[in-house]
């Protein structure tokens, strides 16, 4: 693959994308999924879909974004088929792991409760790591947005939050 990457640009991106973000877009996956088996296969999926389509990269250097999109894409579909097959991962586990903190759960659940693009624009920032620009080219949105949506979604946690503690 190396020389074949040396005179392909586009697959030399998508490799340096897996050498840098495979672990934060599968802790993304697995976010969006509920299920490390399913991220797995998401990014497995979303990066053999980039090597294929990677002649509708325009931008190199946006290829962190453009590949999360497609992770993006494939963690929905495989968490869209695992709802319809069985209950959620909250509604499996007995007692939701807490890390020593008392609020059980609260924290996973007012996040679960934000708007979908809320709740991707924070994956997408302390999950995948991504910078605004890299969030706007994988939700399909300004860098305007994306602070926006970013803004609002912390001030929603907070305020979910400050509920539950009341």
């Amino acid at each position: 693959m190396w020389r074949r990457s040396q005179t392909d640009p586009e697959l030399a991106a998508i490799e340096a994308v897996y050498r840098e973000q495979l672990g934060s877009f599968v802790r993304l996956a697995t976010a969006i999924t509920g299920d490390e088996q399913a991220a797995f296969d998401a990014v497995h999926d979303a990066f053999v879909r980039a090597v294929r389509y990677r002649g509708r990269l325009r931008d190199r250097e946006a290829a962190p974004g453009w590949v999360c999109r497609i992770v993006l894409n494939e963690a929905r579909k495989r968490s869209s088929v695992e709802r319809r097959h069985a209950a959620s991962p909250y509604e499996m586990a007995e007692e939701p792991a807490t890390n020593g903190h008392r609020e059980s759960g609260a924290a996973a659940a007012a996040l679960a409760s934000l708007p979908e693009r809320q709740r991707l624009a924070l994956f997408l920032r302390y999950y995948a790591d991504l910078d605004y620009a890299g969030i706007a080219e994988a939700l399909g949105i300004s860098r305007g947005t994306v602070s926006a949506t970013l803004h609002a979604a912390h001030a929603n946690l907070q305020t979910k939050l400050k509920e539950v503690n009341a």
